[in-house]
C-alpha cells in the first residue's frame, strides 16, 4: 500500500485516538498532515509530539497560547479558531477521518470533501443535517466518501451497489443500548453516568446518550438514506444485544448478507483508512462458538421513540432532520448537564419538530439558520421541563 497524507479532524475523541492507535501500529503507510482538537488541548499536545503532523489545531481560541506553547521546539504548527480549522481541512490530502462530533464537524468535513480527498465519515449530524448538499458535493468533487459508523461500514463491504434492484431492504442492527430491558417507569430516573456506561461499545458521551436512546439508530436511518441507493421503506432496525452482526443487506432472492465482528471501532476504522485495501488490525478475533448464539428483537416504540421521531422526520425531508438533529442535541447535553430527565430527550426533540415548521432547504446558510433556530427553540422547551 503506498503512503497516505492523513488529516484527523477530532483527534482527541475516541475516534480520533482509535484511528491514530491504528496509524501508530501502521507509521510506514502514513504521512501526518494535520490534528485537531476541539478543547482538549493537553491531549492533542501530547498527540501532535507523538506523529509530528504539519499542523495542529484547537477550535478553542482561548487556548492558542497552551497550544503553542506546548510545540515549542518542533516544527510544528499551532493553529487557532474555526477559521484555522476550515484552513486545516482544506489542505489537500490523501485521506481525512471526518471525527468531530455533531453540526459543529459539518464545515470542516465539507471543505474536506471540497479537496476531492477520501473521507472517512464518522459525523452522523453532516448527512442528517445536510446529506444532499453532502452528497451533491462529493459528486462534484470527485470525493470518496467512506463510512466509519460500524452499521454503515457493514452495510458498504456487503452492499451490491452495481445491482442494486437485487437490495429488498438493508438492516441496521442496534444493541439496544444499557437499558434495553428497562420499562419506562424505571428509565424515569436514569443519571448520566448510567448512560454513558456502553455495554459493548467504548463511546464518547454524546453518543453512548444518543445509543441509550435508541436516537443514534434514528439518525444512521437517515445517514443510511444518503448513502446508499434506497428509499426509506427500506430500512429496518433490529435489535441485537451481542453487537457481532454490524449490519446486514437484504436481498430479493431471499438472501441475507452480514458483516460481522468484534465490537470494536477499529475494525470499522481500519476498513476505511485502508481502502481499498484491508489492513491487520489488533481488535479480537470473533469466536464464534465461544458467542454460542446470536439474538436478534424488534425495538419497542413505546419505551424507546426515538426511532418513531427519527422515520417520520426522513419520511418528512426537507429541514425535519435538521431539526431533529439539533434538538436532539440540546436535549442529549441538558441531560448530561442534570438539567434534563432522561425521559425528558425525546419529548423536547417531538416538542421542537411540532414547534417549527418544515421548509425547504435550498442553500447550507439556510441549514445553519434552522440549525440556531432549531436550538433556541430546544432551549426554551428544556427549560420549561427543568
Amino acid at each position: 500500500m503506498s503512503r497516505k497524507s492523513v488529516t484527523i479532524l477530532g483527534s482527541t475523541g475516541s475516534i480520533g485516538v482509535n484511528t491514530l492507535d491504528l496509524i501508530a501500529r501502521n507509521k510506514a503507510d502514513y504521512d501526518m498532515v494535520a490534528l485537531t482538537a476541539n478543547k482538549n488541548v493537553d491531549s492533542l499536545i501530547k498527540q501532535a509530539r507523538e506523529f509530528k503532523p504539519e499542523m495542529a489545531v484547537i477550535a478553542d481560541a482561548g487556548l492558542y497560547s497552551q497550544l503553542k506553547e506546548g510545540l515549542e521546539g518542533t516544527n510544528i504548527q499551532a493553529m487557532a479558531g474555526a477559521d484555522a480549522l476550515i484552513e486545516c481541512a482544506q489542505a489537500p490530502v490523501d485521506w481525512v477521518m471526518a471525527g468531530i462530533v455533531g453540526a459543529a464537524g459539518l464545515k470542516p468535513t465539507l471543505e474536506a470533501i471540497r479537496q476531492g480527498a477520501t473521507v472517512g465519515l464518522a459525523n452522523k449530524e453532516c448527512l442528517v443535517c445536510a446529506g444532499e448538499f453532502v452528497m451533491k458535493e462529493v459528486a462534484k468533487a470527485g470525493a470518496t466518501l467512506l463510512p466509519v459508523d460500524s452499521e454503515h461500514n457493514a452495510i458498504f463491504q456487503v452492499f451490491d451497489f452495481e445491482k442494486t434492484k437485487g437490495v429488498r431492504k438493508i438492516i441496521l442492527t442496534a444493541s439496544g443500548g444499557p437499558f434495553r430491558t428497562r420499562s419506562r417507569e424505571e428509565m424515569a430516573d436514569i443519571t448520566p453516568a448510567e448512560a454513558v456506561a456502553h455495554p459493548n461499545w467504548d463511546m464518547g458521551a454524546k453518543i453512548s446518550v444518543d445509543s441509550a436512546t435508541l436516537m443514534n439508530k434514528g439518525l444512521e436511518m437517515i445517514e443510511a438514506y444518503h448513502l446508499f441507493p434506497i428509499t426509506p421503506s427500506q430500512i429496518e432496525v433490529l435489535v441485537h444485544r451481542q453487537s457481532v452482526v454490524h449490519s446486514m443487506v437484504e436481498y430479493i432472492d431471499g438472501s441475507v448478507l452480514a458483516q460481522m465482528g468484534s465490537p470494536d471501532m477499529r475494525t470499522a476504522i481500519g476498513y476505511a483508512l485502508a481502502w481499498p485495501e484491508r489492513m491487520e488490525t489488533p481488535v479480537e478475533v470473533l469466536d464464534l462458538a465461544t458467542i454460542g448464539q446470536l439474538n436478534f428483537e424488534a425495538p419497542d416504540p413505546v419505551r424507546f421513540p426515538a426511532l418513531r421521531l427519527a422515520r417520520g422526520a426522513l419520511e418528512e425531508g426537507g429541514s425535519a432532520p435538521t431539526i431533529l438533529n439539533a434538538a436532539n442535541e440540546i436535549a442529549v447535553y441538558g441531560f448530561l448537564d442534570k438539567r434534563l430527565k432522561f425521559l425528558d430527550i425525546c419529548r423536547v426533540v417531538e416538542e421542537t419538530l411540532g414547534s417549527i415548521k418544515s421548509r425547504e432547504v435550498t442553500s447550507l446558510e439556510d441549514v445553519f439558520d434552522l440549525d440556531r433556530e432549531s436550538r433556541q427553540k430546544a432551549q426554551e422547551i428544556l427549560k420549561t421541563l427543568h
